[in-house]
């Protein structure tokens, strides 16, 4: 029973399954049916599609053609759209450069004109900048334009009327560009904004001015310093100088670059003359040789201070603020290679004056009172060197620099040689004239001692050692060891003493010892001469930076030595032989009656030969200097009185019955021979001068007594 339950089962399940099969097989009968309808038709479609192919290539091509045409067609309008463009932006501009150039000429406010003005620059770079654009654009865009047209005439590719068009196009626009591109560059607005803008140009460079030189002048005579300070100031105000700057830029970019220098160089080399001729430089008018020795020596010497500060007030303040202004300017062109040049055009001008002064004083005659101006000016350009080099740099300003050396080089020769010919004048005795008759110093001797005082001060000597070791170098060569500074100065001026010792010996050996000789008694002139002289020497120049020059040993060895010798040598001739008179020697052996009759003939002798000493004193010989005269008065006095006093009082008895002057009175006599002089002869002040008072002559003139002699020489 169950076996047959599960064999119906099975048979029902194949029974379906074979359903199934059938089934499956009848749809994918009809699936092949329809594939080969969809081939056939996709054979109907294929070929529909090649058809259709074939007869669309054409207006393929066509379209292809088409495309390539308009492309070329536009690769020439476009641009000469864009030129167009140009040309109305450039007619804008224009009438824009107008409407600013009217503005400019009604408005009053410098600030607003000049910001107006900055405007207008920048309008006239644009407008230069389209009508390059014009320039430069315009010959291609006309070409290819001209090539499309031929194009399309030769080939037809459209119509004849828009061929017709793009040909009246070409030939309207290659007219405008053939007679306007010209008249825009060379003679429309854009020139004549040019040559408006040079105006203003130099206009602005006229406005901006130095400040006050002669403020700046007493300025820096308040500040006192020696070296060189770089005082310039700033000129013009930024908007000025930005004015300028976009000016020259914009220009020397419209190929006016010559015209924008010598504008710039000629305006500012005006305005730099008219600020130093403020400080009134009349002297710079004479400047050859011939002309400066013509200058009486107070005006040259006035002139020569005045050169100096105006060359270091020329260089220090006007031309180091013109040296800005030139770089702020023009630095901007050609990478900063032209303003430096046009610096050293405009400073060379003014420094050839002040250079041409100084060589003409430096080539002048060799007076011996130059000397200190001439050590002036070169210890003034020294102090100037450094910063002159700092504002005269580069390649641009070598020139200027040669110049400045070589007016040093003047100066140092010129200097040594006046310095040189004062010793041999003074060794000459150029002045000519003859030893003072009355045995006073010689002016000579006077002008050489307060010349050389004055030029061992601080002052000079530093400037006149500079010079000397400068010239010693020069002749032994830069390898060689000059001596110190010091040492140099010390051993010329020692020359200029001895010349000047060796003139005074020479007026000394002029005097004829016997012409004023009477009852052997004489005045020696000579010695007086000599001791006045050397005694001058000494007290003038002990104390002073030149007797810490040369030494108190120099000194007192050649000076003050020679004069007490001297004075010994007056009190031996002059009053010795008047004491002699009073000896008593020859009295011992007389009688009493003759006694009385050779006392009585020595007073009366004594007495005349006081008198005529005295005489001859206050007639022929002077001793100038106080303190000196006091000296030689108290040494005489004490020669004088007391062999006086003793012989009146030995034989006062024979005297009796007749009076003769007392001691006192014979005092007052010798006092009166030396103080005659002092209402004619004023003191110098020596005290105040040599820094002490007198040195003991009179004792120096016992010790040369002791020493030189004994009593039976006197």
């Amino acid at each position: 029973m169950g076996s047959n339950y599960k064999a119906a089962s099975r048979l029902s399940d194949l029974e379906k399954t074979r359903s199934d099969l059938k089934s499956l097989l009848n749809a994918t009968a009809k699936m092949e049916e329809s594939l080969r309808k969809m081939d056939n038709k996709f054979e109907v479609i294929d070929e529909t599609l090649l058809t259709s192919s074939r007869r669309v290539a054409p207006l393929q091509s066509f379209a292809m053609a088409t495309k390539a045409l308009e492309t070329r067609i536009n690769r020439a309008v476009t641009p000469a759209l864009a030129l167009l463009d140009n040309f109305k932006l450039s007619e804008s501009i224009q009438h824009k450069l107008l409407e600013l150039s009217e503005k400019m000429s009604t408005e009053k406010s410098m600030s607003k004109r000049l910001k107006k003005l900055m405007k207008y620059v920048d309008c006239v770079d644009q407008l230069k900048v389209s009508i390059d654009c014009i320039c430069q654009e315009g010959e291609p865009v006309i070409q290819r334009l001209q090539e499309v047209v031929e194009f399309l005439s030769r080939t037809k590719a459209t119509d004849q009327y828009r061929t017709h068009r793009l040909r009246e196009t070409l030939v309207t626009l290659k007219a405008l560009y053939e007679t306007e591109v010209d008249a825009m560059r060379f003679e429309g607005l854009l020139d004549e904004a040019l040559l408006n803008l040079q105006d203003e140009y130099e206009s602005i460079l006229e406005q901006i001015r130095h400040r006050n030189v002669v403020e700046l002048q007493a300025a820096d005579k308040d500040d006192g310093g020696d070296e060189m300070v770089i005082m310039g100031s700033d000129l013009g105000t930024e908007l000025e100088v930005e004015l300028l700057r976009r000016i020259s830029q914009t220009l020397a970019a419209d190929d006016c670059l010559d015209i924008c220098i010598d504008i710039y160089v000629k305006v500012r080399y005006k305005r730099v003359a008219k600020a130093l001729m403020r400080l009134n430089p009349e002297y710079l008018k004479s400047h050859t040789p011939e002309e400066i020795d013509e200058i009486p020596w107070e005006s040259l010497e006035t002139a020569i201070t005045l050169w100096i500060q105006h060359f270091e007030l020329a260089v220090k303040a006007v031309l180091v603020s013109e040296k800005k202004l030139c770089e702020q300017v023009l630095g901007g062109i050609m990478e900063g290679l032209i303003w430096p040049e046009c610096f050293a055009k405009i400073a060379d001008k003014i420094m050839a004056v002040f250079f041409r002064f100084g060589e003409g004083v430096a080539r002048s005659s060799k007076e011996p009172q130059k000397l200190f101006k001439l050590l002036d000016m070169f210890d003034s350009l020294e102090k100037l060197k450094p910063g002159f080099s700092e504002v005269f740099d580069g390649e641009s300003g070598a020139d200027i620099c040669i110049r400045f050396r070589e007016l040093e080089k003047l100066l140092i020769h010129a200097s040594s040689k006046v310095f040189w010919e004062f010793g041999l004048q003074i060794e000459g005795s150029s002045d000519g004239l003859p030893p003072p008759p009355d045995g006073s110093v010689p002016k000579i001797v006077r002008y050489a001692v307060n010349y050389l005082k004055y030029l061992a001060t601080e002052n000079y000597s530093v400037a006149m050692a500079k010079v000397l070791r400068t010239e010693q170098i020069w002749k032994a060569g830069i390898l060689s060891k000059p001596e110190t500074d010091e040492n140099l100065l010390r051993d010329a001026i020692c020359n200029i003493m001895e010349a000047l010792q060796r003139n005074v010996e020479a007026k000394r050996s002029g005097y004829n010892n016997n012409s004023r000789e009477k009852l052997g008694i004489s005045i020696p002139l000579p010695h007086v001469f000599a001791m006045n002289t050397y005694w001058y020497i000494y007290m003038r120049t002990r104390n002073t930076e030149l007797g810490k020059l040369l030494g108190d040993q120099y000194l007192k060895k050649n000076y003050k030595v020679v004069a007490e010798e001297s004075a010994y040598m007056y009190q031996k001739q002059a009053w010795v032989p008047l004491v002699r008179i009073l000896e008593q020697d020859d009295l011992e052996k007389q009688s009493k009656e003759a006694k009385v009759g050779l006392v009585r003939l020595k007073i009366e002798a004594f007495m005349k030969g006081l008198d005529d000493i005295s005489k001859r004193h206050k007639g022929f010989c002077v001793i100038p200097e106080v303190d000196l005269r006091q000296q030689i008065r108290s040494a005489t006095v004490k020669l004088v009185i007391p062999a006086y006093t003793e012989f009146l009082n030995s034989f006062s008895a024979a005297l009796q019955g007749k009076s003769y002057l007392s001691p006192e009175s014979v005092q007052e006599v010798l006092g009166q021979v030396f103080d005659d002089g002092d209402g004619k002869l004023k003191r110098r002040g020596s005290r105040d001068r040599t820094g002490g008072g007198s040195s003991g002559m009179d004792g120096r003139i016992k010790e040369f007594r002791r020493s030189r002699s004994n009593t039976s020489d006197l």
